[in-house]
């Protein structure tokens, strides 16, 4: 089985709960970017990038998880989403979590699961019940300083 796809040619579906999370975001998100990012709910963070064609920053609540050097995020929506598409045509974004910037680089779609072993057991079995298919995969600029605070763990 191949553990990555090609982040211009994959197409994964949207999640059965995107049927319930998607017409709630635009009421959703601005409570979540008061609380994802900080230290104080290590499960969110805030994906800061900007729009291809409007060249705008957005900023967009996503769930994530981390293992050595690289964060994963779920793709409830698939991964036609326009914030997934900015990222990917970027080369990369910055992620606030833990209360810092980070500086992030290789956007990748990954298959489940390769990402799901960036959560812990419960985290992971939900995505699994939830039905999310599709994770990316950021992995920490090697010339940030995050990146060797990071990976020394």
């Amino acid at each position: 089985m191949q553990n990555t796809f090609a982040a211009n040619r994959s197409r994964l579906p949207r999640a059965p709960i995107a049927r319930f999370f998607g017409p709630a975001a635009h009421l959703l998100n601005p409570l979540l970017i008061r609380v994802a990012g900080t230290r104080l709910i290590p499960l969110w963070a805030i994906v800061r990038h900007r729009g291809r064609r409007s060249s705008r920053t957005y900023e967009t609540p996503v769930a994530i998880g981390h293992k050595g050097d690289a964060l994963f995020i779920p793709l409830p929506f698939g991964t036609t989403a326009d914030w997934i598409r900015n990222v990917i045509a970027a080369r990369g974004c910055i992620v606030v979590w833990n209360g810092r910037e980070h500086e992030m680089v290789e956007p990748e779609i990954v298959d489940e699961q390769l990402g799901r072993a960036a959560f812990n057991p419960i985290e992971a079995s939900l995505l699994r019940a939830l039905g999310i298919k599709g994770i990316l995969r950021l992995r920490f600029a090697e010339s940030s300083q995050d990146f060797h605070e990071v990976t020394r763990h």
